[in-house]
């Protein structure tokens, strides 16, 4: 048997969306989500519902985020959704505004994918959201943090300098790597490194675009570079990794 079909068989026999919500029922400084194909909620945990003032879960599924959260935050998150489930990638990494019980308001590193169906269609959107605990009361370099995470994940394609990075935070050089560090336990350069390879893994994966392609719209001047920097981070090449999925 093949690890495909082991991983089919296990999860058309278990209740694997139950066990995950009951794991992250536990866990209150994180919010889970499994969303359907109109963004509306299906499952979450315990923590969701209490962010958004409801009495149980059960509450919040058959709801978008945007009948949930107050504009502008859940139109926000609704079109994340929508954009996601029209094809689009999903994120990591994402510093972005929630809110908290008592109505005040904290920040979160938010993950979301697609939910592909058994046809490699798009069923849904999963995510969660981990709460950030800055210390030292930093919390009032997010707004401006954020500005330079998104224009990193917006513009990664094109060439990113940590000066003009920096510049959109309003912060020196030295302060915009430390911050980066704190969040993400590696220094700027390598943050930037890192979600230009995770776009290429994606795309790799998910299209059959030529190589030189991908490493043009991910940020590198030709494909060698491009195979050398990818090979040292995934340790493998992009043709290996392109053909790893099909191994199983």
């Amino acid at each position: 048997m093949t690890p495909t079909s082991l991983r089919n068989d296990f999860f058309e026999t278990t209740e694997v969306i139950h066990g995950v919500e009951k794991l992250f029922d536990g866990v209150s400084d994180i919010v889970f989500f499994i969303k359907d194909t109109q963004g509306r909620y299906m499952a979450v945990n315990d923590t969701l519902a209490v962010r958004c003032g409801l009495a149980n879960k059960e509450a919040v599924i058959g709801r978008r985020a945007d009948e949930l959260f107050p504009p502008p935050l859940g139109e926000a998150f609704a079109r994340q959704d929508l954009a996601i489930l029209a094809g689009g990638p999903g994120f990591r990494d994402h510093l972005e505004l929630h809110l908290y019980p008592g109505g005040k308001s904290g920040w979160c590193l938010t993950y979301k994918e697609a939910i592909l169906s058994k046809r490699g269609g798009v069923a849904g959107v999963c995510g969660i959201s981990r709460d950030l605990h800055s210390p030292g009361g930093q919390d009032g370099d997010f707004p401006a943090l954020s500005a330079a995470i998104e224009h990193i994940h917006q513009h990664f394609d094109e060439p990113l300098r940590l000066t003009t990075l920096a510049n959109i935070a309003g912060m020196s050089v030295y302060q915009f790597d430390q911050r980066i560090r704190s969040l993400f336990r590696v220094t700027a350069g390598q943050f930037l490194v890192k979600v230009r390879i995770e776009a290429a893994c994606k795309r790799l994966t998910r299209t059959n675009d030529p190589i030189a392609t991908i490493a043009l719209d991910c940020g590198y001047s030709d494909q060698s570079a491009f195979s050398r920097q990818f090979r040292q981070v995934v340790g493998i090449s992009p043709l290996a990794y392109r053909r790893k999925p099909a191994a199983g």
